[in-house]
């Protein structure tokens, strides 16, 4: 899409994708991994390696924090997620993915995964490799955004 700008080609791809892709919510309890749609999307902003503080999760993601300590609780009890107190601050809850949370949440995910598989079906492996390359790059970049936000 070299004729259109680089803003214009992200606001008009990532709703292709994100159309192609997604399926109806479910209810936590109709969901064969118990999961809600809100529960997999706080799922999906986690990582197994690098941990994020409760705080900046629910500002983020704009849960007060009685609330989203209540989901964490649910995900922990289910071992989705591990929470432990920051080295820099005890005061402060760190979050992470397990590797369960991971399955659960591709399983829930708003993208379902067949979809998914799919469109990434239809490139070339160079294609899907550099697709896959831009998209981490994106996340990267977003999830910096957020960081340098809550400074």
């Amino acid at each position: 899409m070299p004729h259109v700008s680089a803003i214009r080609c992200v606001q008009t791809c990532y709703p292709q994708i994100y159309l192609a892709c997604h399926v109806d919510h479910k209810r936590g309890r109709t969901s064969s991994t118990g999961l809600s749609s809100r529960d997999s999307s706080i799922l999906a902003h986690l990582d197994e390696q690098v941990p994020v503080t409760a705080g900046a999760l629910a500002r983020h993601l704009g849960i007060g924090a009685p609330a989203l300590s209540a989901i964490l609780k649910r995900l922990a009890t289910r071992g989705y997620i591990v929470q432990a107190a920051d080295p820099a601050d005890r005061r402060r809850q760190q979050v992470r993915l397990t590797a369960a949370g991971a399955v659960a949440m591709s399983k829930s995910s708003v993208l379902e995964p067949r979809r998914v598989q799919a469109l990434l079906r239809r490139l070339t492996p160079q294609e899907r490799e550099h697709a896959l390359q831009g998209l981490a790059l994106f996340a990267r970049a977003a999830r910096e955004c957020m960081a340098g936000r809550r400074s």
